[in-house]
């Protein structure tokens, strides 16, 4: 009896469950490249050139280590475009009795491989993801009852079940959280660590080469391809983070320099995603660092809490809160996407910079996300769904499960609150105090209102008057709605109407 194992393009570990306890002797493997996962939202040239290469050297590996992998390219002239087409096929092909899977990570594909039982006609099942720390039958025990679904207590109990920088029942240094210590700008003038390059193998090239040739239009290069492709490769690249760039990634985590993209960052989170690497090894390793002495404790609580922590917990919610939740929008926002985010065409220094590297390395660290890309949509009202699939598009780590709750919950507030404690509404001083950008923008931003007026500045008080009556007894926006309410009429009226102009010509900003 033959058994057919899919593995998805994001489940390139041999420790997946769908191998679990698979015999390679009546067991065929499935890879697959298809169109359909390539195009569902216009994926970055380079997000697909690096997932087609990480699963064709993974099917390598595979192979070498006796299993039977029938691997289609997406040239193949038989590629029906689709997994479910793929998988049907792939049935026929090895008379399949049998099809095993491992979870999927999104809701559109869960949904789709629910019914695949009843479209094959032969046994299918589903098993869990191994890879994360917390089950979802475990993030709804933990959310069930709670007024309030914060991350920061979420999170106190992953540190509990792992023991990560535990002694005993207490948090490591006496506190769980050291996250004030990690706000410092960074300047243009200390050492910049770089991430481990690896240079194209003769699969890689080939790939840039089929991506090139297929996916001319869409957005993002593909020149100097450097990212890891393999297991070895990528543990070599957070090994690399470790030595030269750990030590100093709490202080400058939120910090943003001009042509500097990656600073003290890993820059490790496709290969995490992807199952490249392993979640609680990374973050095992990065204690290690510290025991040793060799990274300070605000930099290694501030890694571990990003994996255990948020990435567990953006999960949870993903999974918790259902299909709908692409579609959330409690703040009524629905202005198209302006073009600048494909173009990079805009005088305001900070977004061009985040586009512009977005579209060289389809990277940008978390605040350049939140506080740049994110701030200006949430301001200007841009529709959340819109932005939520520009995010999923561009970016080489992101998977919806991870996205989308960053986006609609974190960055846009469109759920209402059920995961920020607040909007994350900002003027340009906080652009100022964490960049070099404004330096050399085209807008003022010590200016409030006027033609030389940083648009986030004009942008932050329109959002306040805008959703005043929703955040007039908000505990953490109040005090900005009294602010906006005993302000001068006359000055208030300035402000609307010049926001008003402003987002009128919002393309040509």
């Amino acid at each position: 009896m033959t058994r057919l194992i899919l593995l998805l393009g994001d489940q390139l570990s041999p420790s997946i469950s769908a191998l679990d306890g698979a015999d390679p002797a009546d067991t065929v493997i499935l890879i697959a490249e298809v169109l359909g996962e390539a195009t569902y939202v216009p994926h970055h040239r380079r997000k697909i050139a690096f997932l087609f290469s990480a699963m064709r050297h993974f099917a390598e590996e595979l192979r070498e280590a006796g299993w039977r992998v029938d691997y289609v390219t997406l040239d193949d002239p038989g590629n029906s475009g689709s997994l479910a087409g793929e998988v049907e096929r792939a049935i026929v092909r090895h008379r399949a009795q049998l099809l095993t899977v491992t979870e999927a990570g999104e809701w559109r594909l869960k949904q789709e491989m629910d019914g695949w039982q009843h479209r094959f006609g032969i046994s299918v099942t589903i098993l869990p993801d191994p890879r994360f720390i917390a089950s979802h039958e475990e993030f709804a025990t933990w959310a069930e009852g709670r007024k309030s679904l914060r991350m920061e207590y979420f999170y106190r109990e992953m540190r509990r079940k792992t023991g990560l920088l535990m002694r005993g029942d207490e948090p490591e240094g006496g506190q769980w959280n050291f996250d004030a210590d990690n706000r410092k700008p960074a300047s243009a003038d200390l050492f910049m660590p770089r991430p481990l390059r690896h240079a194209p193998d003769t699969i890689t090239q080939e790939v840039v080469a089929l991506v090139a040739a297929r996916f001319p239009d869409n957005f993002g290069s593909l020149d100097d391809f450097w990212y890891a492709v393999t297991a070895e490769q990528a543990e070599a690249s957070f090994r690399h983070f470790l030595k030269v760039a750990l030590p100093r990634f709490g202080d400058f985590q939120d910090a943003m320099l001009k042509g500097e993209p990656f600073l003290y960052h890993a820059v490790v989170s496709a290969y995490l995603n992807c199952g490249l690497l392993d979640p609680l090894a990374m973050c095992r390793a990065v204690e290690v660092e510290y025991h040793a002495g060799r990274a300070p404790l605000n930099a290694v609580e501030g890694f571990i809490r990003q994996i255990i922590g948020w990435r567990e917990y953006v999960r949870g919610i993903y999974w918790r809160e259902g299909p709908d939740y692409a579609h959330r929008n409690a703040l009524d926002a629905r202005r198209p996407l302006p073009g600048f985010y494909w173009s990079a065409k805009t005088r305001m220094a900070c977004v061009r910079a985040a586009v512009e590297q977005t579209r060289d390395h389809a990277y940008a660290h978390h605040i350049q996300r939140l506080m740049v890309t994110g701030t200006f949509a949430l301001l200007a009202g841009v529709d959340p769904h819109e932005l939520h699939q520009w995010y999923l598009a561009v970016y080489i780590d992101a998977y919806e499960w991870v996205e989308l709750p960053n986006t609609v919950g974190m960055s846009q507030y469109a759920d209402g609150g059920l995961l920020a404690s607040k909007p994350y509404a900002a003027s340009g001083a906080y652009i100022d105090r964490m960049s070099d950008y404004c330096g050399s923008c085209a807008y003022s931003v010590s200016a409030k209102t006027g033609a030389k007026a940083c648009p986030f500045n004009l942008l932050y008080w329109d959002f306040i008057a805008r959703h005043g009556d929703r955040f007039r007894k908000h505990p953490r926006m109040a005090q900005m709605v009294r602010t906006w309410d005993r302000m001068d009429e006359r000055k208030q009226a300035i402000i609307r109407a010049e926001s008003a102009a402003l987002l009128d010509r919002i393309e040509t900003l």
